[in-house]
């Protein structure tokens, strides 16, 4: 086990939405920046420059694979996360695979990431069969529900690892069982896993795995997806023969090598890692409990990554304004969200949340805590007092 280093640098302001996305750290730039700037080679030019650049892509994609415990030729270097959940669905569930395999269906659940929820609209929309399912009261899916949901049509299931609003964590491993023992392939969005949960994929037993770099330290826009041998997958991508025609394009060298280092680093720490931040989400929940009481409500199970924490305020007796409330913490120099970064900008209370039960306007009220390597114990003090302030500001507005 590896202790995670200290942080180059702190910022003086608390930010608590590393689910959101995390800061760049020094060794991944590092490590980057040779293919900024000297090594410009298109990795599939055949000379001196391009070969260099083959060689780096062909680490990272060992570096990747070792961390999965998986064969270099499984990984797909793809943009991001959403890219790989779009390429896992309609990779197994279209075209020549789907017409081979007979099964276009899909189930799903009703908490997961927009990524999975509106590709799964797209495909019904094309005629895909897909059935998606309500989560129990902590926001994960049963092996039993799943069982009932399966049928000779059902061609992949996609349940996320952790859930990135709540912290979540599915029984990935009984899921895929499920999935397996039905005839159906099993891909899980890993996302919010890298450096906090193990992702050996035989011990998921995970056909198809989605990870995004800038969830883990890493830079954005690039990704991967692991897809098992053997799997039947068919790239949406077309218009060059790279990852192993799975997915066309230039590969974004120095973004890959970014992402192979960020997800050793992670990996190295998890442990270390994942008991601070266990310990500081530890204190930021008994501190919010002590603050708010009876009025706070938790939708983070004592179970769940070590991460994440999201709370909502019930109607006191009014509604608590969210928007207001996320706007306050900001100008207080607190960087928290109610939920995905990618519903920025709207105004609706979380999907994730109201397929969980929440009412509505308690789930138009919450806040989503999520730490990462830079996190302090000042940050989580900071953000308890300023939220505190912040509600007691708000309530007096509407009294």
């Amino acid at each position: 086990m590896v202790a995670p280093s200290a942080p180059a640098s702190a910022s003086l302001l608390p930010y608590l939405d590393h689910a959101a996305t995390t800061p760049l750290r020094p060794e991944v730039l590092t490590a980057m920046l040779p293919y900024l700037r000297e090594q410009h080679g298109n990795p599939s030019s055949l000379h001196g420059p391009g070969r260099r650049a083959r060689v780096a892509v062909d680490r990272a994609r060992e570096q990747v694979a070792d961390v999965l415990g998986a064969e270099p030729s499984e990984v797909v270097f793809t943009s991001g996360g959403t890219e790989a959940d779009n390429a896992a669905l309609r990779g197994v569930l279209t075209g020549e695979v789907a017409r081979q395999t007979g099964r276009r269906g899909l189930v799903t659940s009703a908490v997961e990431h927009h990524a999975v929820l509106h590709t799964a609209q797209a495909l019904a929309a094309d005629g895909h069969p897909v059935l998606i399912l309500p989560p129990d009261a902590r926001g994960v899916l049963t092996p039993d529900a799943l069982a009932d949901a399966l049928d000779a049509s059902t061609g992949l299931v996609s349940a996320m690892l952790v859930n990135n609003e709540t912290g979540s964590v599915n029984p990935v491993r009984e899921l895929a069982d499920v999935a397996h023992a039905a005839g159906a392939f099993f891909h899980t969005d890993a996302v919010q896993a890298a450096g906090l949960l193990p992702l050996d994929v035989d011990r998921q037993d995970a056909d198809l795995l989605s990870l995004s770099a800038h969830k883990c330290g890493g830079p954005k826009g690039v990704g991967a997806l692991y897809v098992r041998a053997g799997t039947p997958f068919a790239g949406i991508q077309t218009g060059g023969a790279q990852e192993r025609a799975r997915r066309g394009g230039t590969e974004n060298v120095a973004g890959i090598v970014g992402f192979a280092e960020a997800l050793v680093l992670a990996e190295a720490e998890r442990e270390a890692t994942g008991a601070r931040l266990s310990a500081l989400l530890g204190t930021l929940r008994t501190d919010l409990v002590a603050a708010f009481g009876d009025r706070l409500v938790i939708h983070t199970p004592p179970d769940a990554a070590p991460h994440i924490l999201s709370v909502s305020f019930r109607p006191a007796p009014d509604p608590l304004d969210g928007e207001m409330l996320l706007a306050a913490l900001d100008l207080d120099g607190v960087s928290v969200s109610a939920g995905s970064a990618c519903t920025s900008g709207a105004l609706e209370p979380s999907h994730v949340l109201l397929a969980m039960g929440v009412e509505r306007d308690t789930a138009g009220a919450t806040v989503r805590f999520s730490l990462g390597h830079p996190t302090t114990s000042a940050d989580v003090a900071d953000a308890v007092a300023s939220l505190t302030r912040i509600v007691a500001r708000l309530d007096a507005v509407t009294a």
